[in-house]
C-alpha cells in the first residue's frame, strides 16, 4: 500500500448528544459541512474528544455510518475511525465495519486495562487488527497520558516496519519531541506522523509535521491556518503569537473542567453538541456564563470557526 502523508488540519470531532445523553446523529451532516468550509481536511471520529471509550459498540458503528453517509462523495475529506478499547476482538469488529462503510482509515490505542507489557506485545495487537482491514491505512494512536501505554513510538515503528503493509503511521499525542523527530526520519520519512498536541503545534511544524489531529480545530481552525501560513512564510514572530493565542484558548479548558469545555466552545460557534457523558463532568449554567466572559477576553470571535465560512479556505 502506498502510504499517503496527510497534510493540514484533521479535526477530532465531538460526538453530538441530545439532552438525554443519547446520540444526536442528525447534526453530523451540518458538522461535516462546517469543518469542510473552514478548511479542515478530515475527521478522526470516536477518539478521546469523541468519547469513543464512553460509547457502546453499536453507538460507535452508528456514528461511523453517519459520517460515512455525508462524506461518501468527498474523497478529499478523510474520515478515520477510532477502533480501540480493551477487547482486541471488538477493535477488529469496529475496524471491519469502518471498512465496510467506506471510511478512509482506522486507528487503535494499546488496550488500557490489561496493558501490553512490551512493545512486542503492542506490535502483535496492531498486526492482528491491521490484518483484518488490509485495504485501509492503519494508524496507531499514541496518547499515554490517557492509556498508560507509553513505549517509544520509534521502537513500535521498527517492530511494524516490513510486517504490516497497511501501517500508515502514528497519531502522536505526547510531549516527547525526541521520539517524534526520530519517527519522522525513520526509513527516509516513510511513515505519516500526525501531531496531536494543539498547544505545541508550532514546535511540531519546526520538526517537520505536515498534518495534525486536534480537538480545537473543530472550533478554531482559522487560528491554526494563520499559524501554518505564518510559519511557511517565515514570519516566526507572528507564528509564535498565533500559538500563544491557541495556548490562551486551551488554558480555559483546564480552568473550566477539562475536555468537556470543548463542547462549550462548540456552543459558542453555534453548533450545540450537547454534553459529555459521565464520568466526565460538565460545567454548570453559572460556570458557562463566566466561561463566555473569559472567551471574550481571548478574542475568540476573531479566530473561531464559522458555520458558513468561505468555501475557498485552504
Amino acid at each position: 500500500m502506498k502510504i499517503e502523508h496527510l497534510t493540514g488540519l484533521i479535526a477530532a470531532p465531538f460526538t453530538p448528544m441530545d439532552s438525554s445523553g443519547m446520540l444526536n446523529l442528525p447534526i453530523i451532516p451540518k458538522y461535516y459541512e462546517m469543518l469542510k468550509s473552514n478548511g479542515v481536511k478530515g475527521a478522526f471520529i470516536c477518539g478521546s474528544t469523541g468519547e469513543g471509550v464512553s460509547m457502546t459498540l453499536q453507538e460507535k458503528m452508528k456514528v461511523a455510518e453517519a459520517w460515512a453517509a455525508c462524506t461518501k462523495n468527498d474523497k478529499d475529506f478523510k474520515v478515520m475511525a477510532f477502533a480501540s478499547g480493551t477487547s482486541v476482538h471488538e477493535c477488529i469488529e469496529i475496524a471491519k465495519h469502518a471498512g465496510d462503510q467506506g471510511l478512509y482509515g482506522v486507528s487503535i490505542t494499546g488496550p488500557f486495562y490489561f496493558k501490553p507489557p512490551t512493545v512486542d506485545a503492542l506490535a502483535e495487537i496492531c498486526e492482528m487488527v491491521a490484518a483484518q482491514v488490509p485495504h485501509l491505512p492503519f494508524y496507531y494512536y499514541h496518547i499515554p497520558v490517557l492509556t498508560g501505554v507509553n513505549f517509544q513510538m520509534y521502537d513500535l515503528l521498527k517492530k511494524l516496519h516490513g510486517h504490516v503493509p497497511n501501517f500508515a503511521g502514528v497519531k502522536f499525542t505526547h510531549e516527547d519531541f525526541m521520539d517524534y523527530l526520530s519517527c519522522i526520519n525513520f526509513e527516509n520519512r516513510k511513515y505519516d506522523m500526525l501531531w496531536g498536541r494543539d498547544e505545541t503545534f508550532l514546535s511540531a511544524l519546526i520538526l517537520g509535521a505536515k498534518g495534525a489531529v486536534g480537538s480545537t480545530f473543530n472550533y478554531a481552525a482559522p487560528l491554526y491556518h494563520d499559524l501554518i501560513k505564518a510559519y511557511n512564510e517565515g514570519d516566526f514572530e507572528l507564528a509564535r503569537a498565533k500559538q500563544q493565542q491557541s495556548i490562551d484558548m486551551i488554558r480555559l479548558l483546564g480552568k473550566y473542567g477539562g475536555i468537556a469545555t470543548g463542547k462549550a466552545y462548540m456552543k459558542m460557534i453555534g453548533l450545540d453538541c450537547g454534553e459529555f457523558r459521565l464520568p466526565v463532568k460538565n460545567m454548570t449554567a453559572e460556570k458557562f456564563e463566566l466561561f463566555k466572559k473569559d472567551v471574550e477576553k481571548v478574542n475568540f470571535k476573531n479566530f473561531c470557526s464559522r458555520l458558513s465560512a468561505p468555501a475557498n479556505v485552504k
